[in-house]
């Protein structure tokens, strides 16, 4: 059940307490691909998620803007802080809360938003009348998570499989050229880098190309049936508050 399709008798008569949230962000993703990507992403998984779940599950509207200053350099990027954003995600899962939908999962598609969203949910779960966790979908594909980069292999095959229009496959060889191998310059286990722009000059981690329609297939098929069991643990969870020791 898509919020955005749903009338508001369709939620008042839905038997279920369970809401995805996807966020991303608007961000580059290099020559090739599209700013919205990461909200694009979360979207999908958390409709692909709900789609396989046995029951019914709310699935809110995208938030489209992050924690993304780190992108800042490249035209086109939007960013909130992590205060602006925090606050933003809280006060959505309290206006499900309102209407029963007090278990949620955070569906998260931007690697920025992690700490953040971290935070949040736990200050949900502990002060609020809901329940809330977070997802970060490829952190949930396997031995594929290894290939995260950004605009790189992951987030292009899935593109691929998912929205084909929107990746310009006519500057692929611009976003190889320009990209770097991995994210950030890393001394005594410390990214000195800030920005992305440090160390890549077109906005794109890894190699784009590397990742086609079939493996977009295989990562959503993975991360949807991951989020299908994290549904149903936080469906059966007692989240009930622990009393004081």
């Amino acid at each position: 059940m898509h919020l955005t399709d749903a009338t508001w008798t369709d939620v008042r008569d839905a038997d279920t307490d369970l809401a995805l949230v996807p966020v991303g962000s608007t961000e580059q993703h290099g020559p090739h691909a599209p700013l919205g990507t990461d909200a694009l992403h979360a979207e999908t998984v958390a409709e692909a998620g709900a789609d396989r779940y046995d029951g019914t599950v709310a699935v809110t509207p995208p938030v489209s803007v992050g924690v993304s200053e780190e992108h800042r350099q490249f035209p086109g990027t939007l960013w909130v802080s992590p205060d602006t954003f925090r606050q933003y995600v809280r006060e959505v899962v309290q206006s499900l809360a309102h209407h029963g939908l007090d278990r949620v999962v955070v569906v998260n598609g931007h690697g920025g938003n992690v700490p953040a969203l971290g935070e949040v949910t736990s200050t949900i779960t502990r002060h609020d009348d809901a329940y809330a966790v977070p997802f970060t979908w490829f952190e949930a594909v396997g031995d594929h998570a290894a290939d995260m980069g950004h605009g790189g292999p992951l987030e292009t095959a899935l593109l691929r499989a998912t929205h084909p229009e929107l990746v310009h496959e006519d500057r692929m060889d611009e976003a190889q050229a320009g990209a770097s191998d991995g994210w950030g310059h890393w001394t005594s286990g410390t990214n000195l880098a800030h920005d992305s722009a440090e160390f890549t000059e077109n906005g794109v981690v890894g190699d784009p190309d590397a990742g086609d329609a079939a493996l977009g297939d295989e990562l959503l098929d993975l991360s949807a049936a991951a989020l299908d069991r994290l549904l149903q643990a936080v469906a059966e969870r007692d989240v009930s508050r622990p009393p004081n020791r």
